[in-house]
């Protein structure tokens, strides 16, 4: 059981380093109304979302991304750790990736 909480510990490590690679090297936009937008232009590339978002808020964005044909990842920490992975110094909800720059996020978030 202890190499399974290690296994998820490592996950989630391993996406806040290709998140804070993709904030400091590529462009995003923070915040759901943001993400909103990115999606309906088309440019959202990567749509991550914070575990407790609000659930009727969660099934629009996910339903945007569906017809964008964008990806979605759910984030495994709430608002304020998700904020926090960006470098920002507050919470956020929702995280919209529009160009990656050096990181391979999107390739992690397919899995």
């Amino acid at each position: 059981v202890s190499t399974q909480s290690t296994w998820g510990k490592k996950s989630s490590d391993n996406i806040n380093s290709r998140l804070q690679l993709a904030v400091k090297s590529g462009k995003f936009f923070t915040g759901y109304l943001s993400a909103l937008k990115s999606l309906r232009v088309g440019k959202a590339r990567l749509i991550v979302i914070a575990n407790n978002c609000p659930p009727l808020r969660k099934t629009e964005i996910e339903y945007y991304a569906m017809l964008a044909k964008t990806a979605v990842h759910h984030y495994s920490g709430n608002n304020i750790d998700l904020g926090t992975a960006c470098g920002k110094m507050y919470a956020t909800s929702v995280l919209s990736i529009i160009d990656p720059g050096d990181s391979d996020i999107l390739n992690v978030a397919k899995e």
